[in-house]
C-alpha cells in the first residue's frame, strides 16, 4: 500500500494558551459547534409550515433537510483538511461567514429553490466541528484537552435539541411564520462568528502542501450518492431505480476514491489512518450514536404528538409541548453530562466511556420500548438516552486525537463528523420508514394514515440495539490498541523535535489495558 507524507515540514508545537484564555477559547468553540448542530435539526418541526407557505410538495420540501446533509458530506472532509494545511482560524472564520450568508438567505427566501440554496450554505458549516477540535489540540494543555473536547462535542446534542425547542416556541400559535426560526439562526450564527473572530487565537500550526482535489471530488461524490439514497429512499421507494442506482453509484465511487488516495502523493485521507482500528471503530460508533440521537428526537417527537382518541396512544402534544416538555430535558442532560464524560475520558479512558454510553442508551431506549404510555417514563427514558449520546460524543474525539498524528486531526475528525451525520440520516430514514409501513387500520374517513404503536416500539428497540453495539465497539474494537497511533511517516523535512512533538501529541489520551 502506497502512502505519502505531507511535503511540508511539521511545525514546531505551539506553546499552550495561557490558562486564563483556555476557558474563553473552549466557550467560543462550544458556541460555534452548538450553532452548527442547531442548523441540522432547526427545520424539522416546521417542514409542514414551509410546504404550505411556499406551495411545495412533500418530496420537494424534504430537500430543505437533505440539502444540508449533502452539503456537509461534501465540504466537511475537504475543509477539515484545508484547515490543517492553511490555518484553522481563517478557515473557521470563512466557514462561519458562509453560514451567516446561508442563514440570511433562508430567512429572506420566498421560493423553495432559494431556501434550499441557503440550507446548502448552512450545511457547509458542519466543518466547524472538526476544525474546533483541531484548534483545541493546538491551544490547550494536554490535561485539559479531554474535558474540552467532551464539552464541545456535548454541545452537538444540546444544540440539536435546543433548535427543536426554540423552533417550537417561535412557531407556536396561529399565523406562525417559519422565517422567525431562520432569523434566530442568523443571530446565533453572527454571535458565533464574532466569538471566533475575537476570542479564538490564530494558530501557527500549518502543514502546507497541495490540496488533493481529486480525492475530495471522489469522496464527495461517494458521500453524496450514499446519503442521497438514504435520505430520499423513503420518497423514491427503497427498490426504485433511483435509490438502487444511487447505492450502486456510491459503491463504485468508493472504489475509485480508495484507488485515488492510494496513488496520489499527498492524499486527502491517509488510508492507513482511515482503516486504523481505533479510528475505524470511532467512526462506526459515530454512525450508531448519530442514529440513536435522531431515533430519540424523531421517535419521541412523533409519539407524543399522536392523537390519543384516534390511535389509543400518544399525548396529543403540540409541537411546542413536544419540544419543551419531552425533548428539552434530554437536551439539557446532554449538555450537563458532557464535562462528566470528559473527566471520565481523562481518568478512565474512552473505552470505559463508550461502555457508559452503551449502558445508558440501552436502558433509555429499552425503557421507552417497554413503557411509553406515561409522561414520566418518556421523559425519564429520554434523560438516559440524552446522557448516552453525550458520553458517546465525548469518547469519539478522544479516540481520534490519540490515534492520529496532529497534521491529520482535521480530516480525521471531519470523517468522524460525517459518520455521525450518516448515522443521523440513517436514523431519520429508519424511523420514517418504520412508521410509514406500520399504520393503523380502520381510521375514520378523511383521516390521514397514522402509525401504529408497534412502529414506535420497534423503533425504540432498534435504538437499544444500536447502543448495545456501541458496547461491543468499545469493549472489543478498542481493546489493547487504543493509545497507538498508526504508523505514519514523518513529514518530509520535519525536525526531530517536531516529529517527537507530533508523536507525543498523538498519544496524549491513553487508556489502561
Amino acid at each position: 500500500m502506497s502512502t505519502a507524507a505531507p511535503s511540508q515540514a511539521e511545525p514546531q508545537a505551539k506553546p499552550p494558551a495561557k490558562t486564563g484564555n483556555e476557558t474563553v477559547i473552549v466557550l467560543a468553540l462550544s458556541l460555534a459547534a452548538m450553532v452548527v448542530s442547531m442548523m441540522q435539526t432547526l427545520p424539522v418541526p416546521i417542514l409542514g409550515l414551509i410546504r404550505n407557505d411556499l406551495g411545495a410538495s412533500t418530496s420537494g420540501v424534504s430537500w430543505v433537510t437533505t440539502a444540508t446533509l449533502l452539503s456537509a458530506a461534501v465540504f466537511t472532509p475537504l475543509l477539515g483538511r484545508f484547515g490543517d494545511q492553511h490555518g484553522k482560524k481563517p478557515t473557521l472564520v470563512a466557514v462561519l461567514g458562509v453560514m451567516v450568508a446561508g442563514s440570511v438567505i433562508t430567512a429572506l427566501a420566498t421560493s423553495l429553490p432559494l431556501l434550499i440554496l441557503g440550507r446548502t450554505l448552512q450545511g457547509a458549516a458542519t466543518a466547524i466541528f472538526p476544525l474546533a477540535l483541531s484548534v483545541l489540540r493546538d491551544e490547550l494543555r494536554p490535561q485539559k484537552l479531554p474535558g474540552a473536547m467532551a464539552l464541545v462535542s456535548g454541545t452537538l446534542a444540546f444544540g440539536s435539541g435546543l433548535a427543536l425547542v426554540a423552533t417550537g416556541l417561535l412557531t407556536s400559535g396561529s399565523g406562525a411564520d417559519y422565517r422567525n426560526a431562520f432569523w434566530m439562526a442568523t443571530g446565533f450564527a453572527v454571535l458565533a462568528l464574532l466569538a471566533v473572530v475575537f476570542l479564538v487565537p490564530a494558530t501557527r500550526t500549518k502543514t502546507g502542501g497541495r490540496t488533493d482535489f481529486l480525492g475530495a471530488l471522489t469522496l464527495g461524490l461517494t458521500l453524496l450518492l450514499l446519503l442521497l439514497a438514504i435520505s430520499q429512499g423513503h420518497e423514491w421507494g427503497w427498490t426504485s431505480g433511483r435509490t438502487l442506482g444511487s447505492f450502486a453509484g456510491a459503491a463504485v465511487m468508493t472504489a475509485l476514491w480508495v484507488l485515488t488516495e492510494l496513488k496520489v502523493r499527498e492524499p486527502l485521507v491517509d488510508m492507513r489512518m482511515f482503516v486504523h482500528r481505533p479510528v475505524l471503530m470511532a467512526n462506526l460508533a459515530g454512525v450508531l450514536v448519530g442514529f440513536g440521537m435522531f431515533a430519540l428526537f424523531l421517535g419521541v417527537s412523533y409519539l407524543v404528538q399522536m392523537p390519543q382518541a384516534l390511535t389509543g396512544y400518544g399525548f396529543d402534544a403540540s409541537i411546542l409541548r413536544a419540544s419543551v416538555e419531552f425533548l428539552l430535558p434530554s437536551a439539557i442532560v446532554s449538555l450537563l453530562a458532557s464535562p462528566i464524560g470528559g473527566r471520565l475520558v481523562r481518568h478512565r479512558g474512552p473505552r470505559y466511556v463508550f461502555g457508559m454510553a452503551a449502558a445508558f442508551g440501552a436502558v433509555g431506549f429499552g425503557w421507552l420500548a417497554l413503557d411509553h404510555a406515561h409522561t414520566a417514563s418518556v421523559i425519564g427514558a429520554g434523560l438516559f438516552a440524552g446522557a448516552a449520546v453525550s458520553f458517546g460524543y465525548a469518547a469519539m474525539p478522544a479516540v481520534i486525537m490519540s490515534s492520529v498524528p496532529p497534521h491529520q486531526s482535521g480530516i480525521a475528525n471531519g470523517i468522524n463528523s460525517i459518520s455521525r451525520s450518516t448515522g443521523s440520516a440513517i436514523g431519520s430514514a429508519v424511523v420514517t420508514t418504520i412508521l410509514a409501513s406500520k399504520t393503523i387500520e380502520h381510521l375514520p374517513a378523511g383521516v390521514p394514515a397514522l402509525p401504529a404503536e408497534s412502529g414506535f416500539t420497534l423503533t425504540f428497540w432498534i435504538g437499544a440495539a444500536a447502543f448495545a453495539l456501541v458496547a461491543v465497539i468499545g469493549g472489543l474494537g478498542l481493546r489493547g490498541r487504543h493509545g497507538t497511533a498508526p504508523a505514519t511517516a514523518p513529514a518530509a523535512g520535519a525536525t526531530p523535535a517536531a516529529t517527537a512533538a507530533g508523536e507525543a501529541e498523538a498519544t496524549k489520551v491513553t487508556e489502561p489495558a
